[in-house]
């Protein structure tokens, strides 16, 4: 049996990650919301940055892209990328960061 694609979205505004969830959806992909970059990072295994390094890959979750809002409380989405890329498990993973605000700085960032 194919394998889906599993999509992780994270974005504290609820209304927009069900509209980011029922869109891939349509699109058959497998879809994880969470509701900021902790929650996110918890998911991933990533949390706690003792235990990192320390999983094996069979005990990771796939994920094949993750989908963030930039403004988020706690942690931005850029700060969730660059755990995520630091991270040896994920960092192969696409990450897009959307953002509604017209920040040129941030945009370039």
């Amino acid at each position: 049996m194919e394998e889906e694609f599993h999509v992780l979205a994270v974005d504290d505004n609820l209304i927009d990650r069900k509209l980011v969830e029922r869109i891939l959806k349509i699109s058959s992909c497998k879809v994880t919301t969470a509701e900021n970059g902790l929650r996110a990072l918890e998911y991933l295994g990533l949390g706690n940055s003792q235990q990192t390094e320390s999983l094996t890959t069979n005990s990771v979750m796939k994920v094949n892209l993750i989908i963030t809002d930039y403004c988020m409380p706690g942690m931005t989405g850029f700060e969730l990328l660059k755990i995520v890329k630091e991270s040896s498990n994920f960092k192969e993973v696409p990450v897009v960061i959307l953002s509604s605000e017209n920040i040129p700085t941030r945009i370039n960032k």
